[in-house]
Parts: C-alpha cells; sequence; structure tokens
C-alpha cells in the first residue's frame, strides 16, 4: 500500500485477460469529490481503457462512485479524465496502441506519500482464451507442486 492509509485500488482482472507487456506510471486530474471517493476506495477499474485524441491521453470507463458526504458538489461517476503525461510518453505510447493492436488498461490507482493520485497503465495485448486456460493450468500445477514440496520437507 502506498500513502500510508489510503488504499490501493487493483485492477485483478487485468492479469487474467491480458498480457502485461510494459507499465507506467502517470498522473491523473481528479475533482475534490472524486479525490475523496478515491481516498475511500470506490473505485471499479474493471472495463477500463486509455484512449489517446488531440494530444492527451484520458482514461476512459473508470467508474468512481460519488462521495457520499458530496454536499452541493458531485462529478459524473464515469467521466473521462484526463492523464498527465509528457508529450513524447503520449506519442509513443498511442503509436503502439495503434501500430501492434495493443491496448492500454490501468493496472492500479494509489496516492503517493506527497498525496498525489496516480495511475499505473500498461501496455496489454489480449489473451486468447486457451492462453486463460494454458496460464489457470501452470498455477494450478505449480500450487500442487508447491504443495507436494512442502508435505515432503515435513
Amino acid at each position: 500500500m502506498s500513502g500510508g492509509t489510503t488504499p490501493e485500488i487493483r485492477n485483478r482482472k487485468a492479469f487474467h485477460d491480458y498480457e502485461i507487456v510494459e507499465k507506467l506510471e502517470a498522473g491523473v486530474v481528479l475533482s475534490g469529490t472524486e479525490v475523496k471517493s478515491v481516498r475511500a476506495g470506490h473505485v471499479n477499474l474493471r472495463d477500463a481503457h486509455v484512449s489517446f485524441e488531440n494530444g492527451q491521453a484520458n482514461l476512459i470507463g473508470v467508474t468512481i462512485s460519488e462521495y457520499v458526504n458530496k454536499g452541493y458538489a458531485t462529478h459524473h461517476a464515469t467521466r473521462p479524465r484526463r492523464l498527465l503525461l509528457h508529450k513524447k510518453e503520449i506519442s509513443r505510447w498511442a503509436r503502439k496502441a495503434l501500430e501492434k493492436s495493443y491496448t492500454i488498461i490501468p493496472l492500479r490507482v494509489y496516492f503517493t506519500d506527497r498525496g498525489y493520485a496516480k495511475v499505473e497503465i500498461a501496455l496489454a495485448r489480449g489473451k486468447r482464451q486457451y492462453d486463460k486456460r494454458h496460464a489457470i493450468a501452470e498455477r494450478e500445477s505449480k500450487r500442487h507442486l508447491d504443495r507436494a514440496m512442502k508435505e515432503a520437507n515435513r
């Protein structure tokens, strides 16, 4: 967990559905009530991705629930959120996403020690169904082998 008591929100489904090629940390522009909701852990990254338009990177499909004690100020739960990246990083990742048909997905949302909201994004290639089954079979066989080794060492 980064940043003390604030939760680190992870996209666990991403490692199952995608093969991660490269990772990058990016800042994210949030409004006041969004920051409070993220600190409370009310974020869903499941169907999110990054799109590039007009030289900017936007986080699409992230659901940040409305803050409970919002008063009159509120935010739209699924609005696009701008990512803070250097122009070179934006152009390089946009080129990779277009050329090799990669998808750029968020892996986790967290706060730094200085209180900045960050998103770890990844260049990912979608797995086929047989790749997913193969990964599950490998994980199960490794777990079985580890269990057998543990029993043998007793």
